[in-house]
């Protein structure tokens, strides 16, 4: 059955039930499993693709792919490329302002769902001002001026205020399968409590129309929240954050936060695809432990920072997820963490044995790994070695893999298949 994009999956599981038996008692709540913890996978020996450098970059984050299978890279450090499939860059000018500190910069690209025909491309990126940084969410058309690309009529369409201190932006965007609406990850800069405070977007995945304004359909659909926020910087753990110094912000009126909430309860959300099926997945900085692929479903509470499969930093304990039953269970977690940077589903014919898997890049475990799925249960199947950080992964229209590395001289690396694989 082919899932509506504005059905939440709990009534597209009860429509495709019809013609069953509707009085099939639940599952006994000991049934309920766990999630599996994967930190402890070793690489395999062998790969079944090979790596092909395409370019290099100084920090790059994230690509995007144009019609005509050209690529749009993004560095940290504040400069946009457009690359070709053999590796010729050339610079895009009209990039904002960015502020380059920490996990902060130009992060994020996407282009239009529609982008054949209004040339429109999305960028996220730390935004300085007053007070500090925040993430923004901006769009302008890709166009050309004296033979080179360029950003045109930029406008920032979503910003996160008030600004303060701390890093994990988020920064990711995702587009519903029918192309109408864009999903944001907002990382909760490692502040800890604004995760559950409905009244600031971060620790959330919002809910956005195109021109960034709350999505119809939302949770809060309607909602405004206090426009006087209270404000930390980042505290040394989930227990200090409690009595951190606050101090009040006052944001413009009305706070929309609420209307374009999607879930809450995230730290430091850095991977947002969709499956082919509709289902909307999410890869997590956990603190030290405690990464997660969740499953993201609307108005959940993923639990950051009440509880995580991780501990502080300090070594300092986390409640455990299955203390607090109220809140949503990752899918699966990495404990040791991997450092998951990128989501990316795989649809393509070069790997056909590959189709329907997802593919998460490794900051910390300097790998590439797959995911593989039955309906939503979810288990890691593979991993592969790459030596070197990876920062971002893509499936191409050209059915191969992209990855890009983490840091200067990052390479953009395409894998293909090998003879025998």
């Amino acid at each position: 059955m082919q899932r509506h994009p504005l059905l939440p999956l709990a009534v597209i599981t009860l429509m495709a039930g019809c013609g069953q038996a509707q009085n099939a008692p639940p599952p006994p709540a000991e049934a309920k499993m766990r999630p599996v913890n994967y930190g402890t996978s070793a690489p395999s020996a062998n790969k079944p693709f090979k790596a092909t450098e395409i370019a290099a970059f100084d920090a790059p984050w994230a690509l995007a792919f144009l019609p005509d299978r050209r690529m749009l890279v993004t560095e940290k450090t504040g400069h946009l490329w457009l690359v070709t499939p053999d590796g010729a860059k050339t610079e895009v000018g009209g990039v904002p302002t960015v502020h380059d500190e920490g996990q902060g910069g130009l992060l994020f690209v996407a282009t239009s769902p529609a982008f054949g025909r209004d040339r429109q491309v999305y960028l996220t990126y730390s935004e300085p001002g007053e007070g500090g940084d925040g993430l923004a969410l901006a769009k302008a058309t890709l166009g050309t001026v004296a033979g080179k690309p360029v950003l045109q009529g930029l406008q920032v369409i979503w910003r996160q205020l008030p600004r303060g201190a701390g890093g994990q932006f988020g920064g990711y965007i995702a587009f519903s399968p029918d192309g109408r609406y864009l999903f944001l990850t907002s990382g909760e800069r490692q502040r800890f409590n604004p995760a559950q405070d409905p009244d600031q977007a971060l620790g959330k995945i919002l809910r956005l129309t195109l021109d960034g304004k709350p999505a119809p359909g939302n949770p809060g659909q309607g909602k405004t929240g206090a426009t006087t926020i209270g404000v930390i910087d980042p505290p040394e753990n989930t227990a200090s954050a409690a009595t951190a110094p606050v101090r009040k912000a006052t944001i413009p009126s009305p706070n929309l936060t609420p209307a374009e909430t999607w879930s809450t309860g995230h730290r430091n959300p850095y991977g947002l695809a969709f499956d082919t099926q509709g289902r909307l997945w999410e890869t997590e900085m956990g603190p030290q432990g405690g990464d997660e692929l969740n499953l993201i479903e609307p108005g959940r509470n993923y639990g950051w920072p009440i509880v995580s499969y991780g501990k502080n930093y300090d070594d300092t304990p986390i409640a455990k997820p299955d203390t607090r039953p109220n809140f949503q269970e990752p899918a699966l977690y990495w404990d040791p963490v991997i450092a998951p940077a990128g989501l990316a589903f795989y649809d393509g014919t070069m790997f056909p044995q590959w189709r329907g898997s997802a593919f998460v890049g490794g900051l910390a475990a300097t790998s590439l790994i797959r995911i593989a799925f039955d309906g939503t249960t979810a288990k890691e199947v593979e991993r592969w070695d790459m030596g070197a950080r990876i920062r971002a992964v893509m499936a191409g229209p050209d059915g191969a893999l992209w990855i890009l590395e983490d840091g200067s001289g990052g390479r953009l690396l395409r894998l293909t298949t090998t003879r025998g694989a």
